[in-house]
């Protein structure tokens, strides 16, 4: 009988026992790399509220804003953090793949997983309601009026973000001319168009419809392959011209390494999440276009992703 016990008890010191009870047991972290007040933050808090319903009632998910450094700040804190399930975050793409790409990043894609993607959305460039830009057309042209300029100025979210590459990709596609002026997310860009600091800002549709009802922003055209739903009167691109289809994607990431049990939790969680009848309500009002992504497919998004933007990089670096 003793040895028995003690068989028993070798046999279970020897299985990976986590040490407290069942994941989750207390709040998550919800790290977001950009200001409060943007598209990433609007997702993040719509989506954790989400999550809840389907969580232990002892566990609650604190939404974090860490910007800084077009996201790398944040991105960095949630890639560093212990990998128990308990920090995790929620970004951008092509911030996630660029910053590696451009200089040292304190990430890679191998130092972080990404768990689902919920956003698509496209770009736009806006101006002033007051501008006299009111086509790609007129904005092009500005952009070549005076020859002593490097052209007109362009709020990001900051050097390596959605709004940076594309306006490199709008440069090498076009006659535009624009001089990159990085914010610490798309909210700080709302500021500095509605206070004419910049004369052109790039936001993700859903932001920039947000941004544009009730203040003086026009939005000239979206760099979707089609017209949204939700955008039917905003001309694309590709039908002006200019063949240029990017945006931004909002993913759930979590440090590599994490419980393969917790890792399951989480997917199924946020997929739970995504299809919720009031997240849905909540995503439409607010403008977001839902596209769920499960771990597979949006980890093989961002390889790709990672391909093309380093081949966009040999011939046009976007922090020089």
């Amino acid at each position: 009988m003793a040895l028995g016990l003690v068989a028993a008890a070798s046999l279970l010191s020897a299985q990976p026992v986590r040490a407290q009870g069942a994941y989750p047991e207390r709040n998550i972290t919800l790290i977001v790399p950009f200001l409060a007040g943007g598209g990433a933050d609007i997702t993040a808090r719509q989506l954790a509220r989400a999550m809840e319903k389907h969580m232990p009632l002892a566990a609650r998910i604190t939404v974090v804003s860490r910007p800084g450094a077009a996201g790398e700040i944040g991105m960095a804190a949630v890639a560093t953090a212990k990998p128990d399930g308990y920090t995790i975050g929620l970004t951008t793409t092509p911030n996630i793949v660029a910053i590696p790409i451009e200089r040292s990043a304190q990430f890679t894609l191998d130092t972080i997983d990404a768990l689902a993607n919920v956003v698509d959305d496209p770009g736009t460039l806006s101006v002033h309601a007051d501008s006299p830009i009111k086509t790609i057309a007129d904005l092009i042209a500005a952009s070549r009026k005076d020859k002593e300029k490097d052209g007109l100025t362009v709020g990001t979210a900051g050097v390596g973000s959605a709004g940076h590459i594309a306006l490199t990709m709008l440069m090498n596609m076009s006659e535009f001319r624009g001089r990159n002026v990085p914010y610490s997310g798309s909210a700080g860009v709302r500021t500095a168009l509605l206070t004419r600091d910049i004369q052109v800002g790039f936001a993700n549709l859903g932001e920039a419809l947000t941004y544009s009802k009730g203040n003086p922003w026009r939005i000239l055209a979206q760099m979707a392959p089609q017209r949204l739903s939700i955008a039917p009167d905003i001309p694309t691109f590709r039908e002006l011209g200019i063949p240029i289809e990017t945006g931004s994607l909002r993913l759930v990431i979590a440090p590599r390494g994490m419980p393969k049990d917790v890792v399951a939790y989480l997917e199924t969680t946020i997929e739970k999440a995504v299809q919720d009848p009031e997240f849905l309500a909540t995503a439409k009002s607010t403008d977001l276009p839902v596209r769920y992504m499960g771990r597979d497919e949006i980890n093989r998004f961002l390889r790709a992703m990672d391909v093309r933007l380093r081949e966009l990089w040999k011939v046009a670096p976007w922090n020089k």
